[in-house]
């Protein structure tokens, strides 16, 4: 059955406050909960500090003070049900444990995206930055072995792979290699927009994760390899930051942040296994649906256009947490040994990129190479985590 977020009604703007009461959510149990319901949980909380992030930005730049007023009053909305979101995970949880559930998301959900990307030029992006946040879930994964002796086996359930992806200490490139070419606003498709948004709220919500919780460890390797991961992951906000068009129009970028909030609870509230957490998935999106008629009203009266011209008419095929194993071990096989130049992506090691590698890495080993010889003399072995089949060929060397 199609759904038109456009054409739906949600709860009133003043009937959404919600109380103490209210936003003290039970968070999922963290040993029984389904990886993928955490993960969910992880892509909202990232999805709300963007839209609150976004709209703090709008206002900056903003010299009419009743749009400014409005923008104040859905803030504070979504400022309580990212609060409500995050809060759905358990205290009980180590942050090592979480930062593993922010690589499944990072993992799974630009593998997913990657695949249903129309663009060519979007889904090599995505494609590109998956086999290293796939390569940040093996790291943490020894790291998680060798400091708190359990394995991430426990926290993903089989459903992601842990194993070497393109290698973290390659990752470093220079800042100029990680802007991209942006989409089209006139020609990309609906979907591309919301993609690009998705992917790029999710990514700088791991770097905000990382920059503050990475100095809680006394492990001197915990606290090097978060500083390690963190700089790449603001690699990765750069990457698909520059996919979006700027000329896009802040009441464009209003409208489309909105109805992507839309999309992705309804998605959510259709794929979720947990009740409580489906029915917060529920509710939320009954608050976005107005918070989207608002946005929509600002655009018609100041941008002087409907927003039906630039957002899908119904919502896209929900966004799907689900297993991508054939497929990242396909991207293994064929794209590990890519780097950037340029907008571009080449196998070939170029100046620029060896030159980075020598500063950044000073001619030692990077924390993300150490903390896997640590774990192979605490443990014996290294921690990988791999469905049946041969591993993937591959090279772990620029040509």
């Amino acid at each position: 059955m199609s759904f038109n977020p456009l054409q739906e009604r949600g709860i009133p703007l003043d009937r959404q406050l919600r109380n103490w009461r209210e936003l003290n959510v039970d968070p999922v149990d963290p040993d029984h909960a389904d990886p993928y319901t955490k993960c969910r949980i992880i892509t909202m909380n990232g999805i709300e500090t963007e839209a609150i992030f976004f709209s703090h930005h709008f206002a900056r730049r903003c010299p009419d003070i009743d749009v400014k007023r409005q923008l104040a009053e859905v803030r504070y909305i979504e400022s309580q049900q990212q609060r409500a979101v995050n809060w759905l995970l358990p205290g009980t949880a180590s942050v090592l444990e979480t930062a593993i559930s922010y690589e499944q998301v990072a993992t799974d959900l630009t593998a997913w995206v990657a695949r249903m990307e129309p663009d060519p030029y979007l889904q090599q992006a995505y494609q590109f930055g998956v086999l290293e946040d796939f390569d940040h879930l093996y790291r943490y994964a020894n790291l998680y072995e060798m400091i708190e002796h359990r394995k991430a086996e426990k926290i993903v359930d089989q459903l992601t792979e842990v194993m070497p992806g393109r290698p973290t200490f390659m990752q470093h490139r220079h800042p100029v290699d990680n802007v991209r070419e942006p989409y089209d606003k006139n020609a990309a498709q609906p979907i591309s927009k919301l993609h690009a948004l998705t992917i790029m709220s999710t990514e700088q919500q791991t770097l905000n994760f990382y920059m503050n919780v990475g100095n809680l460890y006394m492990e001197p390797i915990a606290r090097q390899l978060y500083q390690e991961i963190g700089l790449v992951e603001e690699e990765h906000v750069t990457h698909y930051e520059s996919l979006l068009d700027p000329g896009e129009t802040w009441w464009e970028l209003l409208v489309n942040h909105e109805y992507n909030e839309c999309y992705l609870y309804h998605s959510f509230m259709e794929t979720e296994s947990d009740p409580k957490v489906k029915a917060i998935w529920e509710l939320h999106l009954n608050m976005e649906l107005e918070h989207l008629r608002l946005a929509c009203e600002l655009m018609r009266r100041h941008d002087g256009r409907d927003p039906e011209e630039v957002l899908p008419t119904e919502l896209p095929a929900p966004v799907t947490f689900e297993p991508n194993k054939g497929y990242i071990r396909e991207l293994l096989a064929t794209q590990i040994d890519y780097t950037t130049l340029g907008t571009g992506y080449v196998q070939e090691a170029h100046e620029r990129f060896q030159r980075m590698q020598e500063r950044i890495n000073g001619g030692e080993k990077s924390p993300s190479e150490r903390v896997i010889d640590d774990n192979r003399t605490i443990s014996g072995r290294e921690y990988r985590l791999e469905s049946e089949g041969p591993h993937p060929m591959h090279s772990l060397q620029m040509h």
